[in-house]
């Protein structure tokens, strides 16, 4: 078994490593505090601008300097903002482990930040939000989102086109100041490195970071209501949330296997009810989404204006059928299919480092796979089935998107 190790270290950068040695590589993820919910107000948009702008030159290096020592290196990267944090991914040698994190402290401590590259980082970024009206389905869950919350936990992930333009070189250098910091970052390594190894070279490449960055604000959120976004489509987008339970609560993986049995694959209940019996929908989801601090289920439709009102309909009776319970046959298929995702995301390091940075993220510790896999089997019909009919999914806020308002029931 993998043995994984988590420290604080003294600039409050939280190291988590899970050693493989018989591993040749190490796959890397760092999670930054920095995403849309603490965007300045009237900038929203600026995390995303800043992760893009980070790479046009660091250290010693400019651009494209920095790009070919990232290759020079065999690095396999990544980065993106979205709406709590930052995410930085890297696949590397374990070997090359200690001038990877040089590269990757110059990018972090010792950007640039050129003023004449932010226009084209902008400009990618404008694109990037114009896009979504060619999405009508991600256009219905940003506006289903901010009807969830009152906080900024609803705000666009994508930013605002306003607060993209109002950013300035200056605004966005003394944000980076403000939010780029090692307190409440989290840094997950998977692979063939000693803990002691890389505690040593995270060290030595960030020990001199510092910085407090900021808090995330409380989540606040809006009472239950329906919205209407009229388009001229040919096809209706439903959206549906439902309050959920979060990753802290005693039933959660009950809750988890319960949704399963609702949209887990081409036996599930959604699938075979909405799209197969009654052939409603081109497509059809549930799943658990949410962010720290609060959990909801989203429910997602696709249809044809014709068989809209029929398709929202069946989805709530559905959705709401659950609390009556489930049989033995979809419990333990559900199980089953839930321990092979398990099994598989346990051979993939990155998303091994993936799942740790966001354990810690959000519960600040690392659950065990084999923690997981217990919890997940002992939960028995008896228990989902009582937690179903104590917990029923009920009273959603509901977003839609086409030529005309839906009948709720």
């Amino acid at each position: 078994m993998a043995l994984t190790k988590v420290e604080v270290l003294p600039n409050g950068l939280t190291l988590a490593v899970e050693e493989r040695p018989w591993s040749p590589t190490v796959a890397m993820r760092l999670l930054l505090p920095v995403g849309v919910v603490t965007d300045p107000e009237g900038m929203e948009g600026a995390a995303g601008l800043l992760e893009g702008w980070l790479w046009k030159g660091a250290g010693g290096r400019d651009a494209r300097a920095l790009a070919d020592a990232f290759d020079g290196l065999g690095v396999q990267r990544a980065s993106a903002s979205g709406l709590e944090h930052t995410a930085f991914a890297a696949q590397f040698l374990a070997e090359k482990l200690r001038p990877v994190l040089a590269l990757y402290a110059d990018v972090l401590m010792r950007p640039h930040l050129p003023e004449e590259a932010l226009e084209p980082v902008r400009q990618a970024a404008l694109q990037q939000w114009a896009a979504m009206e060619d999405q009508p389905s991600k256009k219905m869950f940003v506006a289903l989102r901010r009807a969830v919350f009152r906080s900024p936990h609803g705000r666009n992930p994508d930013g605002e086109r306003a607060g993209l333009e109002r950013a300035t070189a200056r605004a966005l250098r003394e944000d980076f100041a403000r939010r780029y910091a090692p307190r409440g970052a989290v840094l997950a390594m998977v692979g063939g490195v000693r803990f002691e190894e890389a505690k040593e070279a995270v060290e030595e490449a960030l020990g001199d970071w510092r910085g407090e960055g900021v808090a995330h604000p409380p989540v606040e959120l809006s009472p239950p209501h329906a919205l209407h976004i009229e388009q001229n489509t040919a096809q209706v987008q439903i959206g549906l949330a439902y309050p959920d339970v979060t990753l802290t609560h005693p039933e959660f993986y009950t809750a988890r296997l319960a949704v399963q049995v609702l949209s887990g694959g081409s036996s599930s209940r959604l699938f075979t009810e909405v799209r197969e019996k009654r052939g409603l929908v081109y497509s059809v989801s549930a799943t658990p989404n949410g962010v720290k601090g609060y959990s909801y289920l989203r429910v997602y439709a696709g249809t044809t204006p014709e068989r809209a009102d029929e398709t929202l309909r069946v989805l709530q009776e559905e959705i709401a059928r659950l609390s009556e319970g489930v049989t033995e046959g979809e419990l333990q298929r559900t199980k089953v299919g839930l321990r092979a995702a398990l099994v598989m995301q346990d051979e993939s390091s990155r998303h091994r480092a993936a799942s740790m940075a966001r354990d810690l993220f959000m519960l600040g510790r690392v659950r065990p796979l084999d923690e997981i896999e217990a919890r997940i089997a002992e939960v028995d019909l008896p228990r989902v089935n009582r937690y179903l009919a104590e917990h029923p999914y009920r009273n959603p806020w509901v977003a839609t998107l086409g030529p005309r308002r839906l009948v709720l029931q």
